[in-house]
């Protein structure tokens, strides 16, 4: 191998994008520290901040999403797919990497798709349990393709596949603040139980919809504690729903007007909620429900139905089928969602099962089992 190995890492989007490709990228630096790493993201999408923050360099492609319901804006999207090829290949050619990762997100489809009609070799990574259509498009010539569910042979070429697991975030793991420390860190009562509300890092609609229409039921469970992380475009409304409901002006940046709630529109510190938290409520990314898995944590699973293909709910499906999680619908979430939870968390008995059933789908060590792999295609 040379002493300085160079990779590209592609992709992004949202947190469970990024989360897993910095983690990676920690990971190859561990194996490997002279190893040189740059990653291409989408202009204008979170990773353009976050991997930065992170300690990488990171440049960005002008890439879209296609739009799905109304076609005939997808000439623009074209354009930018064509810019992006192109700037993806002067990237390429400047930088001269000899691996290009793909953590899927827009900017991995002309990324990796550059580097294979450029004789680089090429690991994808996917997270979901249903492929998504990059990711298919580009395993024809992808070296390795690394995955986290079982049965993924159905998309992809059976001899290219590892099964990894998905890359979490590595502080997670390190974490060993004792769970009464963690629930009076969100000033909360240890000796109650306690249920942590998560949308993703964008917030989640329904979830917080629910929520808010559940206030009374939250103020007359005292008994019960909820943690509820908002996302940021929602916070004002639930500040001005909690004033509605009290009749108490909130208090920034923390709403804590409902003594048994604690209410942010983001929580920096996810290994202080995670181990606060007997029970959590959450969307169905791949990325959160490898955390869940690895944690131990029992979980409520919320499917967005707003994601291509439906591949959350069959992320969800995955774990239900094995007892490892309860699932409720989106549509159904106004309805059963509240009540579901608070029958969960009062059952000692249905937490320790879902607790032991989703700690045996854990798969540990995976950025690092990634690293290796990606770090042997330079041998080869």
């Amino acid at each position: 191998m040379n002493s300085n190995p160079r990779i590209i890492i592609s992709g992004g989007g949202t947190g469970g994008h990024i989360f897993p490709a910095v983690s990676i990228a920690n990971a190859i630096k561990e194996l490997c520290p002279d190893a040189e790493i740059l990653f291409v993201g989408a202009e204008g999408r979170m990773e353009m901040q976050r991997v930065p923050d992170a300690g990488y360099r990171i440049i960005g492609l002008p890439i879209a999403g296609f739009d799905r319901k109304h076609l005939w804006k997808n000439v623009a999207v074209l354009v930018k797919l064509a810019r992006s090829q192109w700037k993806a290949r002067s990237i390429i050619k400047e930088f001269r990497p000899q691996v290009a990762v793909g953590v899927g997100g827009y900017a991995s489809g002309p990324t990796l798709k550059t580097a294979g009609m450029m004789g680089i070799p090429t690991l994808i990574q996917e997270q979901n349990s249903y492929a998504g259509v990059t990711n298919k498009l580009l395993a024809q010539k992808a070296s390795k393709i690394c995955v986290a569910y079982e049965g993924m042979e159905k998309f992809f070429p059976a001899e290219k596949i590892i099964m990894t697991g998905n890359p979490v975030r590595q502080n997670l793991l390190a974490h060993s603040t004792p769970h009464e420390e963690a629930v009076k860190f969100f000033g909360l009562n240890p000796e109650k139980k306690t249920i942590l509300i998560l949308g993703g890092s964008l917030g989640a609609r329904t979830i917080n919809q629910t929520l808010t229409e559940g206030l009374e039921t939250i103020r007359t469970n005292p008994n019960i504690q909820f943690i509820w992380q908002t996302g940021k475009i929602y916070i004002e409304q639930i500040r001005e729903a909690i004033t509605a409901a009290t009749g108490e002006a909130v208090r920034h940046p923390h709403i804590n007007a409902i003594p048994n709630l604690y209410v942010t529109d983001f929580i920096k510190d996810m290994a202080s909620a995670y181990a606060a938290a007997d029970l959590v409520i959450s969307r169905a990314g791949a990325g959160s429900i490898s955390e869940f898995c690895l944690l131990h944590k029992p979980v409520i699973l919320v499917p967005s139905p707003n994601v291509a293909e439906d591949h959350q709910t069959k992320n969800a499906l995955a774990l239900v089928n094995k007892d490892a999680a309860i699932y409720v619908k989106d549509v159904e979430a106004k309805e059963k969602l509240l009540p579901a939870a608070l029958e969960t968390i009062s059952n000692a008995e249905k937490l320790k099962s879902l607790s032991e059933n989703i700690a045996k789908l854990a798969l540990p060590d995976s950025a690092t089992i990634i690293a290796k792999e990606v770090l042997k295609l330079i041998k080869e």
